[in-house]
């Protein structure tokens, strides 16, 4: 790894970190980035599972501090997340390089286009465990499998099941969404780990500017405004990494 691929890593970490504690589309910046640097597509996929742990447990730490409560409910949505994890890492494993990187562009781009909704104003109201029905379970194993299998933006399928159909605030969703994530990653990560798909040097390189942007992302309180320049920055960076992805 030379000076100027870890400057890269920490600089791209914290503002995937960042992203991802205020909305979603981190890993959309993250993956294409290890592989860019020469990273099979398979060894990048399991090394960006190290930043996605240790930016999650700062992050989880710092809505801990903050007061964030839900934690027993967050750990029963972990349960089928978890499920759901390990078969989607089982099958990123089992897929060539080139469908991999065939189904990230596609991915990408169907992320950013379900970035570009708008958020329906909903009437929100705290989760309880009797709203956690079969078909909760249910989407939390689907966004497990494929946050095993790929993680690009799963923070939006988050926003889809919590906020959409569980209706919590927006501001609890992110504080379910990182939790969640931690628990079901860990898993994934031990497969990827055991099948010697992980490079810690960039791993470890990247999780420390992830970690660092995840933390201000807890600690800063974007208006409007500021998040909506935020969304059309990562839009852009994600439409410039697909053109280099489609170039080859």
């Amino acid at each position: 790894m030379t000076l100027l691929e870890g400057l890269a890593l920490l600089v791209i970490g914290a503002v995937a970190g960042f992203i991802n504690v205020l909305s979603a589309g981190g890993s959309m910046l993250t993956l294409p980035l290890l592989m860019f640097l020469g990273l099979p597509p398979q060894v990048a996929n399991g090394t960006n599972r190290v930043s996605i742990v240790l930016q999650s447990v700062s992050a989880v730490a710092s809505f801990l501090r903050a007061g964030a409560r839900h934690v027993g409910l967050s750990l029963r949505l972990s349960v089928p997340a978890v499920a759901g994890s390990l078969l989607g890492a089982w099958l990123a494993l089992r897929v060539s390089d080139a469908l991999f990187e065939t189904l990230l562009i596609v991915v990408m781009a169907g992320a950013a286009v379900l970035m570009l909704l708008p958020q329906p104003r909903l009437d929100t109201r705290p989760l309880t465990a009797d709203r956690l029905t079969p078909a909760v379970y249910l989407a939390m194993f689907a966004i497990g499998l494929y946050g095993g299998f790929i993680q690009v933006g799963v923070g939006i399928l988050f926003i889809v099941v919590l906020y959409r159909m569980l209706r919590i605030d927006l501001g609890q969703v992110n504080a379910f969404k990182v939790l969640i994530i931690l628990v079901y990653t860990l898993p994934a990560l031990a497969m990827f780990l055991y099948h010697d798909q992980v490079r810690w040097g960039y791993g470890l390189v990247l999780a420390a500017g992830s970690m660092c942007g995840a933390w201000l992302g807890v600690k800063v309180n974007v208006s409007p405004r500021g998040a909506l320049w935020v969304k059309w920055l990562t839009i852009a960076v994600i439409a410039a990494i697909i053109l280099r992805l489609l170039l080859g």
